[in-house]
């Protein structure tokens, strides 16, 4: 039972910057709330993997009061919050009601934004959660099955042509993921199908792949793509996506499956509490992740714009993991009566993107790296930040198994995925 005679703390997003909270406030004299819409906690840079075939859903996800079970101060509310009442410090949710709070953490993250053009996000799935990932998956096998089953090639055309818009490290490593999916399957799986009939793209608007590493990185990751039989369409826009394909620079392109990565917009906690915000809705906050004119009130993470002189810190699971600990810790000073006045301080752990099997690039500041070294530092930076020992030691078999044998162990498929007959129609 909560003594309600302490303050209470409600943190909205379990993530990884909702958990880091948690876990900085864990044991001390609040009352910890976490509300979020899932049970899990989600690894999401691991998704493309789930959605690949490589990893399972359980491989990177857990279960929020399994992990927070030794947290005595700290509950966890299945719940949807759809906004925040600042003035009676109330947070508003689709079910409850009304939850009270001495202190809120805002920790909501971030989707995909389709830049005006939500008509095209039924055709072309985003990789944000599990269902994504696993209906991705879907996809893919299912493409799969329908074209080892198609009478002609007008048929197959499409079921085999996969295009990935946007040249992030999500488009990057999904693209090169998908490319040994395919490889990988039909060398051994399908009689009637060869990887010549496979056509990969991937889509950047702009004039290079991963724009947040150095040229010389980026073009290594061009060249390894295109090793991979990623066909890379540069400085070209998306026109229009419908359910028979795409136009990219007045260019018609039949396909079935289309897969957004391409732009993220913070998710609306900015609008519930009319705070300005940047561009990407993401809450303009101070040194110490507040919300101005809200002092008791903090956004964290990929819902948070913290400026570093004058550029914002990139929405990175460390950047969301060090802003919590802070956030919890300066809440438990705060509510002790101690005076805080020390400003968060990122610590950058360096920034990567795998681009396929041992090829991978690591921008670490002071240092640069490429291929297998930066593979390797990938990996074990990516076990590292997993959360419990169980996923870090199913990841490594699994990894270890699928870079030995290039096999993927996740491959079932429990419900076929829609195909339309006259799927090479053009409009």
């Amino acid at each position: 039972m909560q003594n309600h005679h302490r303050k209470r703390v409600i943190i909205v997003g379990g993530g990884f910057g909702g958990l880091a909270a948690a876990n900085a406030m864990s044991g001390s004299e609040l009352d910890v709330i976490l509300i979020d819409r899932t049970n899990h906690h989600l690894f999401q840079p691991l998704l493309y993997q789930v959605a690949t075939a490589a990893l399972s859903p359980a491989d990177i996800a857990s279960a929020s009061r399994s992990l927070l079970a030794r947290a005595g101060n700290v509950s966890v509310i299945l719940e949807e919050v759809v906004g925040v009442d600042a003035d009676r410090k109330q947070v508003l949710t689709a079910k409850s009601g009304k939850v009270a709070f001495d202190y809120l953490v805002l920790a909501t993250g971030a989707d995909y934004s389709f830049f005006g053009h939500n008509e095209w996000q039924p055709v072309a799935p985003v990789l944000k959660t599990l269902d994504d990932a696993l209906g991705i998956r879907e996809r893919l096998l299912s493409a799969f099955e329908a074209a080892e089953g198609a009478d002609n090639t007008t048929d197959v055309e499409p079921l085999l042509t996969f295009a990935v818009i946007g040249g992030g490290p999500t488009g990057v490593e999904l693209a090169g993921a998908i490319a040994e999916l395919t490889r990988a399957m039909l060398k051994s799986n399908y009689r009637r199908l060869s990887s010549s009939k496979v056509r990969i793209l991937l889509v950047e608007a702009g004039p290079r792949v991963l724009s947040a590493f150095t040229e010389n990185q980026s073009q290594y990751a061009l060249k390894a793509l295109r090793a991979h039989g990623v066909e890379v369409i540069l400085s070209a826009a998306v026109e229009h996506i419908d359910a028979y394909g795409m136009v990219v620079a007045d260019t018609r392109i039949s396909t079935q499956n289309v897969f957004w990565a391409a732009g993220t917009q913070a998710r609306p906690a900015g609008a519930w509490l009319g705070a300005e915000c940047a561009r990407n809705n993401s809450i303009k906050v101070l040194d110490d992740c507040s919300v101005p004119g809200h002092p008791d009130i903090f956004a964290i993470g990929d819902v948070s714009s913290y400026q570093i002189g004058g550029k914002p810190l990139p929405g990175l699971a460390p950047v969301a993991k060090q802003q919590g600990r802070y956030v919890g810790r300066l809440i438990i000073a705060r509510a002790a009566g101690r005076k805080t006045s020390r400003a968060f301080r990122y610590r950058n752990w360096g920034t990567m993107a795998v681009i396929g099997r041992s090829k991978a690039i690591a921008d670490f500041g002071w240092l640069r790296l490429r291929g297998y070294p930066a593979w390797a530092a990938w990996s074990m930076v990516h076990l590292f930040l997993l959360i419990d020992f169980r996923s870090k030691l199913t990841v490594y078999v699994n990894w270890a198994w699928a870079w030995f044998t290039r096999g993927r162990g996740a491959r079932l498929l429990t419900r076929t995925v829609a195909r339309r007959p006259d799927a090479t129609r053009t409009r």
